[in-house]
């Protein structure tokens, strides 16, 4: 699919409306667009909700473009209830492929009959997502399982929008600077080997056990069962879970659930997978997330499709680490000086100007509820804040902005009161104090002793050899430095000498065309000749 086809598609499914849905100014829009909007009122009105043509044009574009619509449905800050509710389709109500399909696609990636593979297979499926859908079934063990199965043809869909996604790329960072500083390439790049990543059910299994043990017997989040037998490349078996949808907001009100406290476990959950496991759950969308309320008083999340984990880099992680707390404590100058520090601003960048751009945009969502924080405009705010001073985008952080943006959404649907920097604020001063502190320091000194003891006795040599290395470092320096100014002074000598000789070039040929040197009889072609490698040699020089 190329540019045009994209917009013949959305013309399709008449997207040209959905400034109205929206409350978008038309004004505001580029002028190639509002071009747009203005001759399409030359076709008939649409009869569908332009929510429903959202939905169902993400759809048919694919697996890229339903994963940014199941992010949009988390975002009820930026678009209509209704437009959120109809996108939150995608969560897990993507049609399904035919369930003959997933019967052949099961027994050829796991070399045997369904009959002998299960005492019993819904052919129905449960459950149907952009990438794969879910059969309920159960093994002759009696355990009761959910077997996910990639969809047929799904490789070649996922790599022909990349391929787009990377065009539009390529074209937005010849024409914008603004582009460059995104690193939009790098960003496609890292996003197509995260969702091919996704499709290989054995990576997902790996990464489910991962997620399973690092939240053993946790109250903050419990993780299906691999059934690794009844595993491969393009089928997952796990334990099948109940529990309600975290989108049932009113079903977990009427069931006496702590809302207060489910909110805050999820802003720890976040931060604990992040900080402490360094292994996050990166596709927390709500089609992914069941809630435990078998003790309504004590709530627990439910992971689902654990396919995109993210990971941090140790410098990384200790610069977020690090930003966050000078962020919880308001300490500007220092959120300033470590972006500057982690050169992920520009050196030459102004310190107090930045310092005072970043107090006057964050300094207003502080003490204040998650209704009351109007994240649109904040962002907005940020990202001309960012553009003013170059700030450039780090693809690394790219999986960690967006589960960001999707635990902001649901604790904004869970409990809008939640103060989000007091939940969080405790957690990292005690994060900080574990990797930071004085007993942290002690640890890993403790630590290093054996290593230190064992380079003990060698240190004096080890001096020795490091005095030497020096010294020869230094007489190669002064040596270089010597043939250095040797060359400055051969070069000195060849201009001289070439400036020399072009000026006694361009007065030869002014001579031999004088009166005075008639009798030379000199044709004036050669003289210009003459005069003209003359003027060569002076600006050579």
């Amino acid at each position: 699919m190329n540019l045009i086809g994209l917009g013949l598609k959305a013309m399709r499914y008449r997207l040209d409306t959905l400034h109205e849905d929206l409350d978008v100014d038309v004004h505001q829009l580029p002028a190639w667009l509002r071009a747009g909007i203005r001759l399409s009122k030359c076709l008939p009105q649409p009869r569908t909700a332009g929510s429903v043509r959202l939905r169902r044009f993400l759809e048919h574009l694919g697996p890229v473009a339903i994963k940014f619509g199941q992010l949009l449905s988390t975002r009820r800050d930026l678009m209509p209830d209704e437009m959120a509710d109809e996108l939150a389709k995608l969560q897990a109500q993507v049609a399904p492929f035919a369930s003959a399909l997933a019967v052949v696609r099961i027994e050829k990636s796991l070399g045997k009959p369904i009959a002998e593979l299960f005492e019993h297979f819904e052919k129905a499926p449960v459950a149907s997502a952009s990438v794969a859908q879910v059969h309920r079934a159960r093994l002759q063990s009696g355990a009761e399982v959910a077997v996910k199965v990639v969809r047929p043809g799904i490789k070649e869909r996922i790599s022909e929008q990349i391929a787009l996604m990377r065009r539009v790329a390529q074209m937005l960072e010849r024409h914008s600077s603004d582009a460059k500083r995104l690193h939009l390439m790098r960003v496609v790049d890292d996003y197509e080997a995260t969702i091919l990543a996704e499709l290989d059910m054995q990576q997902e299994a790996a990464n489910t056990v991962n997620l399973r043990h690092n939240f053993a017997a946790s109250p903050l989040l419990y993780v299906p069962r691999v059934y690794r037998e009844f595993s491969g490349r393009d089928v997952l078996t796990l334990e099948f879970v109940k529990g309600v949808p975290i989108s049932e907001v009113e079903q977990l009100k009427a069931l006496g659930t702590d809302m207060k406290k489910l909110a805050e476990r999820g802003v720890e959950t976040f931060f604990t997978q992040v900080f402490v496991h360094n292994f996050f759950h990166a596709d927390m969308h709500p089609g992914n997330i069941l809630i435990d309320v078998a003790n309504p008083a004590e709530p627990r999340y439910i992971a689902l499709d654990c396919a995109i984990i993210g990971q941090l880099g140790e410098t990384d992680r200790a610069y977020l680490a690090k930003n966050l707390m000078a962020f919880f404590r308001r300490d500007y100058k220092e959120v300033a000086r470590l972006l500057l520090e982690a050169r992920w601003a520009p050196a030459e960048t102004d310190a107090q100007a930045f310092e005072a751009v970043i107090r006057k945009v964050c300094e207003p969502v502080f003490q204040k509820p998650l209704s009351q924080i109007e994240f649109g405009t904040f962002l907005l705010d940020l990202f001309r804040s960012a553009r003013a001073f170059r700030l450039e985008l780090q693809p690394q952080l790219v999986l960690l902005q967006k589960t960001l943006l999707y635990v902001e959404g649901l604790g904004r649907r869970l409990y809008p009161e939640l103060d989000l920097w007091d939940t969080g604020k405790p957690f990292m001063e005690r994060w900080m104090v574990e990797q930071f502190g004085p007993a942290a320091s002690l640890t890993s000194l403790l630590a290093d002793l054996p290593e230190l003891f064992t380079r003990l006795p060698r240190l004096p040599a080890e001096i020795r050899d490091l005095r030497g290395e020096v010294h020869r470092l230094s007489n190669a320096l002064a040596d270089e430095r010597a043939r250095a100014e040797q060359l400055q002074r051969s070069d000195r000598r060849r201009q001289v000498f070439a400036r020399a000789a072009g000026v006694a070039l361009v007065l030869f040929a002014a001579w031999s065309v004088s009166p005075l040197a008639g009798m030379l009889d000199a044709p004036d072609t050669m003289a210009g000749l003459v005069a003209l490698a003359g003027v060569y040699l002076i600006v050579r020089a």
